[in-house]
């Protein structure tokens, strides 16, 4: 018998099997080789039996970490092995990736078992804690990555490109109409390709059909963008029908006999077993190029969203891609969905061709339109701008493979400082210059490699990048650290310590969180009595200039009011959201009615609630915030146990209430913009019902009356409204950690001991990971 054998015996307190493994001279190989008939041989009581068959189970999921990091043992994704060569970074980046990964497998393997020894029969308080606790370990969310970019920017075969799904997207088709979001995850469940399918409602698409008609049938002939994305809409649902029916005939069930889920407001699923089925299954729900089945009917105007699942795909496994329309929509829950998703983007990508790259006004515009949505109002720390195409360049067919590569190389450099001043330039108060990363890209090169390699295309670095936000290095160290705290409390429940320590220890932790509490409440209070003094500046600076903006926006330079007529029934049938024309940034009447309201925050409010995780007052208080356990486990050594579930408890605390301001903050900051929209609302639905000679004049003045009645109440309505909505987050951050806290605690300190059963070799298998994992050098 090896030293393996026997280390692993005396590891697992099975010592005293040790002679009897030697005496059948069973070493490593064989070790790992034992099945249940050796197993049952070697160990023939039932008890000794049991505690090895659980830790040989979990040594053969969970081996050594020196083995994670021998990279023979990895298995290689295709799409990493097509780069080719990697940076020593890379290799080890991978190599502390698959290490992690190795710890958390065994982890969840422990937990599990523990889960299924506490005992069913016993409701009691302790134990459904235990159940609730081990459940809420993982609660990791999945990284949502916007994607923009114009019809023809090479979006369909980026994403293609990088996913290694060649024939998933068809090229040009993606957004090729203007109102439906797109997502692309990994299918976890099946190895099925398949397509889920969203539609508006009923009601929604009836009301949108009304205001497509009225464009449509106006008598102001003057023919503009909205004319024909309207006409678009409705001539790709009904073909030539919507002409001379009313809006009651176009709402017969006849036309959605093939989408009777639109009727009965589900969602649609289509499965298939291979993409290029898929696609040719789903691209009339999302194009407008497709001739498709019903006559060439096409269904994207009643389409919210469509999801894409693809089996296989481990580099979406914690990710989703998610194209979407360049702005909002008149139809407002695809309005509503589009400002979620934008606000839910931990990472946004701008597509554009490397040859218009700084020129493309419409990708900039996209950017400086949804950047509040995306900063302030979202959750967004990395904007990417992707150049593609990066291998057109003159006559590239002309030179030798060398010359073309260093043409390609020395244009992808020029185009990546000219975009990243233009980024600095047109967001720099919105975020932090860290935040931008310019990557030029070929997908065509990407698969032909007929002058530059993989890595030269940059498509290995976004797949990288991807492949970063699956792996998470705090994930593994939280959820290690978590299971740590939770067989500490099930060991130290099991302890009958003197009674009365555990009340000094009790009373003494809840004095000290107390005291804590009162510390964070002065922060909270601190920072809404600055807000508060920004938001009456805003105010008082909102009511001055009102008017005045909204004159400009009426009563546009260059424009007559023939020509302008029908961009402003747009508007206002539009919630005020005027529809974006080519080389003209779209314009919004209540975010500019709000821009002084927000601009006397924006500063502020960057720097209390930073997306990137940067430290702020807010996340400095908190992360201040302790009950210094460690400190009274040197006072009161013999409730060491509890104190260590304590200070793993108040960790996950932190990190829960810091997404939970990360959310909620998004309410706070939209508050402004969405009471100023309430508003005027009403203002909206009066101006939309003129209509014939002098219907442009009814549509100002029924505006500007408006805003002159309610501007010494709306701005002061939208102060207000943020200033609750920011109490009530500082009231719930506060509330959490009290009642939380309170309750571990109590349970932890103020209950008897309780016969639950020994977890002391779990207990040191993850005590012990999790020691590697804080010595671990940090891969980012």
């Amino acid at each position: 018998m090896d030293d393996f054998v026997c280390n692993k015996l005396s590891e697992w307190n099975l010592s005293t099997l040790i002679d009897r493994f030697k005496d059948q001279e069973i070493d490593e190989d064989q070790f790992y080789n034992l099945d249940n008939e050796d197993i049952k041989e070697l160990i023939p009581k039932v008890g000794p039996r049991k505690i090895f068959k659980r830790q040989f189970k979990l040594l053969k999921v969970f081996p050594s970490t020196s083995e994670a990091n021998d990279t023979r043992n990895m298995h290689m994704d295709p799409q990493e092995e097509s780069s080719q060569c990697q940076s020593p970074s890379a290799k080890r980046k991978r190599c502390n990736s698959a290490a992690e990964e190795y710890i958390m497998r065994g982890v969840k393997e422990i937990m599990k078992v523990v889960k299924m020894k506490l005992p069913n029969e016993e409701n009691t308080k302790l134990n459904d804690f235990l159940k609730k606790e081990i459940c809420e370990l993982e609660t990791r969310k999945r990284e949502q990555v916007g994607v923009f970019g114009k019809t023809g920017a090479g979006k369909s075969s980026l994403i293609n490109a990088i996913i290694g799904e060649k024939n998933l997207l068809p090229s040009g088709s993606v957004s090729a109409c203007t109102s439906v979001v797109f997502k692309v995850e990994a299918n976890n469940d099946s190895s099925k390709y398949e397509a889920e399918i969203e539609f508006i409602k009923k009601e929604d698409w009836k009301d949108e059909l009304w205001l497509c008609k009225t464009f449509l049938e106006d008598d102001d002939d003057v023919d503009v963008d909205d004319d024909d994305e309207a006409r678009a809409k409705l001539t790709a649902l009904y073909r030539g029908d919507w002409k001379s029916k009313s809006v009651e005939d176009l709402m017969d069930n006849k036309y959605f006999k093939g989408i009777h889920e639109f009727l009965t407001s589900n969602k649609k699923t289509l499965k298939c077993d291979s993409a290029i089925e898929l696609r040719e299954k789903f691209v009339k729900y999302i194009s407008a190029s497709n001739e498709g089945e019903d006559g060439g009917r096409q269904y994207w105007p009643l389409v919210k969203c469509v999801t894409v699942r693809v089996p296989g795909k481990d580099l979406l496994k914690q990710v989703i891609l998610v194209d979407l329309p360049g702005n909002g929509d008149r139809n407002k829950s695809r309005d509503k969905m589009w400002k979620k998703i934008v606000g839910s983007c931990s990472t946004v990508w701008i597509v554009a061709d490397i040859n218009r790259a700084v020129a493309e006004k419409e990708a900039w515009e996209i950017l400086e339109n949804a950047s509040s949505l995306m900063g302030n109002g979202g959750e967004c720390q990395r904007i990417h701008f992707i150049c593609t195409k990066s291998d057109n360049i003159d006559d590239a067919n002309d030179q030798s493979a060398g010359n073309a590569r260093d043409r390609v190389l020395k244009r992808n450099q020029v185009a990546k400082k000219k975009v990243m001043a233009e980024l600095k330039r047109t967001l720099g108060k919105h975020f932090s210059d860290d935040c931008f990363q310019v990557f030029t890209v070929s997908c065509k090169e990407f698969h032909k490699r007929k002058h530059l390699q993989p890595d030269d295309t940059e498509i290995p670095k976004l797949q990288d990048f991807l492949q970063s936000l699956n792996h998470c290095p705090s994930e593994t160290k939280n959820y290690v650290s978590g299971a740590h705290g939770i067989l500490s409390l099930i060991q130290g429940a099991r302890c009958k310590e003197v009674p009365h320590k555990k009340m000094e220890v009790c009373i003494n932790l809840k004095k000290n969180m107390r005291h804590e509490l009162n510390n964070l409440k002065k922060t909270t209070e601190k920072i809404k009595r600055t807000f508060q003094q920004c938001l009456t500046e805003g105010v008082e600076e909102s009511k001055a200039s009102c008017e005045e903006q909204l004159k400009r926006m009426l009563h546009p330079r260059r424009t007559t009011g023939s020509g302008f007529h029908k961009t402003l029934k747009y508007a206002v049938g539009n919630n005020g959201v005027f529809k974006a024309k080519k080389g003209k940034r779209q314009n919004n009447i209540n975010m500019t009615l709000c821009s002084k309201l927000t601009g006397s925050i924006d500063e502020e409010f960057r720097m209390t609630f930073p997306n990137e995780g940067k430290s702020g007052p807010l996340k400095e208080a908190i992360d201040s915030f302790s009950l210094d356990t460690e400190g009274w486990i040197k006072t009161y050594p013999e409730v060491k146990l509890q104190l260590t579930f304590l200070k793993t408890e108040e960790d996950k605390l932190k990190i829960m209430l810091n997404n939970i301001i990360l959310e909620d903050k998004k309410t706070v900051y939209n508050s402004l913009t969405e009471t100023i929209e309430e508003n005027m609302q009403k203002c909206y639905e009066d101006a939309v019902k003129g209509k014939g000679k002098g219907s442009l004049e009814h549509m100002r003045d029924t505006l500007k009356d408006h805003v002159r009645d309610k501007k010494n109440t709306m701005f002061q309505m939208a102060k207000d409204n943020m200033l609750e909505q920011l109490d009530k987050l500082m009231v719930e951050i506060l509330e959490k950690l009290e009642r939380t806290l309170m309750e571990s605690i109590e349970l932890s300190l103020g209950t008897d001991a309780y016969p639950f059963p020994d977890v002391s070799s779990e207990l040191d298998m993850v005590e012990k990971y999790y020691r590697e994992l804080e010595g671990s050098p940090n891969p980012n």
